[in-house]
């Protein structure tokens, strides 16, 4: 068995956050961190190989990150959790990249990775929390021209078949596919291990694959900006709001806000 976990390093979203001059994300700051969808797909994909015999001769789950130097520690924190192998794709010509451009590297790198040893799920989260657009599971099953089984809560991997579990509003749903397959995890199911303090020691020490665009045999017109389909037309700080109502505890707080929330249609 042999799991491949996409992960993110990402501004801590509990944390101030600004915009650069070209409109993009500022990152870089000494509060970024794993982004926290991600530790749940670690989780996933740790309790996929496990159930399939991991650690063991034969099993392998390894994570893997697109980004600048500092991205090495979201890989570093895969390794404490228990990862057996890190990859970190790390170019210059990267930054800028939208979500289908960051998924082409990651599909490079995860064809690298297959060509060594057989893929059987890649699983990432269900977003990164700086973008939150939700793009690049999809975007990588089209370009690795794999089956993908999104939002799933449940995964079991036998006889070369992958099968999930998703809740639905009005369903639930078993998918099925052949593997390898691109799998995406919900927030609900896996709740991630907090690594042991031998494990974050051992992490520091853990060599970790680095990989530039060269090594992957990508042209740097395919990523970055000039590789991506969107573009940062305009972007500005939101504006404080000018009609907050202060609500007290004093015997007038509900008719006062009963009678704000009237004005405002809302009863």
């Amino acid at each position: 068995m042999r799991v491949v976990v996409c992960v993110k390093h990402v501004p801590d979203v509990q944390q101030p956050r600004s915009l650069r001059p070209d409109g993009r994300l500022a990152r870089g700051g000494d509060d970024d961190t794993l982004n926290e969808l991600d530790e749940d797909a670690l989780e996933a994909g740790l309790r996929t190989a496990e159930a399939a015999g991991f650690p063991g001769e034969g099993h392998d789950v390894t994570v893997l990150t697109v980004g600048p130097a500092a991205a090495v520690e979201a890989v570093r924190r895969g390794v404490a959790m228990g990862a057996s192998g890190a990859v970190h794709v790390r170019d210059d010509a990267v930054a800028g990249s939208d979500a289908v451009a960051t998924a082409r590297v990651l599909a490079a790198a995860i064809a690298e990775l297959h060509a060594e040893a057989p893929v059987d799920v890649v699983v990432a989260g269900m977003a990164a929390l700086d973008g939150l657009t939700s793009l690049v599971p999809a975007a990588l099953a089209e370009l690795l021209g794999w089956p993908q089984l999104t939002l799933a809560d449940r995964i079991t991997v036998a006889d070369g078949v992958v099968t999930v579990r998703r809740e639905t509003s009005t369903d639930v749903e078993e998918l099925t596919a052949p593997a390898p397959a691109v799998l995406s995890v919900t927030d609900q199911a896996f709740r991630a291990r907090f690594p042991g303090f031998k494990g974050i020691l051992a992490a520091r020490k853990h060599p970790v694959t680095t990989w530039s665009l060269a090594d992957l045999g990508l042209d740097p017109s395919t990523v970055g900006p000039a590789g991506s389909a969107t573009r940062v037309v305009h972007a500005a700080e939101r504006p404080e709001r000018a009609d907050r109502v202060l609500v007290t505890g004093d015997a007038e707080t509900v008719p006062a806000l009963v009678d704000y929330l009237s004005q405002k249609g809302f009863a």
